[in-house]
């Protein structure tokens, strides 16, 4: 199995809590970049000669692509590439861009899998986000994309908001169900460096939601899906009947992938590769010379840590067989293996040790205390 990722870095407006790499201004290089994305795919055509199996395309907003752009990109990968017929071919979209008219075309171009931004259900909340849709239409655009034959579709929510209580999570959980939707991928807030909601936060505009009622809002979430028959099968990704996402799932199981356009990361479990995060250095260089991009070999040490940290955060865990195949336990992880079942945050089955419902909520923490430098 191996995927494709394309990052597509237009947004029409910033996200105040976003740090990803984006552009609100590219009208002005768009056909520029979309060409050399092209020519990347092209480039790289050697670098995966198994079948694709996922193909995602992320950013930034994709679903702002013309439908020339998408066509094009798609047309590209496919002349370059074999692709499964049974690939699962995902598209984040807005709520605002989803419209008959771009449904239909994305369907025509591939696109099997929508991955809906709606964040919050509350009005309040898309205004100090600065998200470009309201929550009415979030609810539209579901509806919308059922009806022209989008059967598998997740929708992005946030938890842990300023002033979000416990029982307005609980209606937006619910929102979820009464929407017949099979996959969720909920994350709680997290205020990163540079991004606006930091500024908010230092200048006292917004409040910082404390901890403990986020984990709070986070297990009541665990307990809630579950009851509905929804499977968290990753820290922040619940299916039902087994929808999980081919593609984040293989990030986390270490399959290989290339990404393509400015900022993308690229994994062929040996090494890592990552493009470069500048829209204009990117598109002027790709194909002329290897400035857009850097890589690095993974150590030993490296590929320790990653399989704990990416592992450790779903149900499959971390497994015994790779665990040998790296070099096996030191004395000192065996006893923190053994605590951590005894303070039962993780349980050990014949082939895999996986965290507990409350060691989920530890699991970036319990991963470093593997994690070897």
């Amino acid at each position: 199995m191996a995927g494709i990722y394309l990052h597509v870095p237009f947004c029409k407006q910033r996200c105040t809590y976003c740090d990803f790499h984006f552009s609100t201004r590219f009208e002005g290089y768009r056909k520029e970049l979309i060409a050399a994305m092209n020519l990347e795919i092209q480039l790289r055509k050697d670098e995966i000669t198994d079948e694709i199996q996922t193909i995602y395309l992320g950013g930034g907003t994709p679903s702002l692509l013309t439908a020339d752009e998408l066509e094009g990109l798609m047309r590209t990968i496919n002349t370059q590439f074999s692709v499964s017929n049974e690939a699962e071919i995902t598209l984040e979209a807005n709520p605002e861009d989803i419209s008959e008219e771009n449904l239909i075309q994305w369907k025509k171009n591939g696109i099997n899998r929508l991955s809906i931004g709606i964040q919050s259900f509350r009005e309040n909340d898309i205004r100090w986000m600065n998200r470009g849709h309201h929550p009415n239409e979030s609810i539209d655009a579901v509806i919308l994309a059922k009806k022209q034959g989008f059967s598998t579709i997740t929708i992005d929510l946030i938890y842990g908001l300023p002033q979000l209580s416990l029982e307005e999570w609980k209606t937006h959980l619910q929102q979820v169900i009464d929407l017949e939707i099979n996959h969720i991928s909920a994350y709680c807030l997290t205020i990163e460096p540079k991004t606006v909601l930091r500024h908010q936060v230092s200048k006292g505009k917004i409040s910082t939601p404390d901890n403990e009622s986020q984990s709070v809002q986070f297990e009541f979430m665990q307990d809630f899906l579950a009851l509905n028959g929804f499977e968290q099968y990753e820290i922040s990704n619940f299916a039902k009947n087994q929808a999980y996402s081919k593609h984040n799932s293989s990030y986390w199981n270490g399959t290989p992938y290339i990404g393509i356009g400015p900022s993308a990361h690229s994994f062929d479990r040996a090494s890592r590769r990552w493009n470069v995060a500048n829209n204009t250095l990117y598109y002027k260089n790709v194909g002329k010379n290897d400035t857009w991009f850097e890589s690095e070999i993974l150590s030993l040490k490296d590929r320790w840590n990653e399989l704990f940290l990416t592992g450790l955060r779903t149900k499959w865990g971390v497994s015994k067989s790779q665990i040998e195949a790296l070099g096996g336990f030191s004395s000192f992880e065996k006893q923190l293996i053994s605590h951590l079942i005894t303070d039962g945050e993780m349980l050990e089955n014949e082939t895999n040790y996986v965290l507990t419902v409350s060691g989920k909520l530890r699991a970036d923490g319990i991963a470093q205390d593997f994690f070897r430098v």
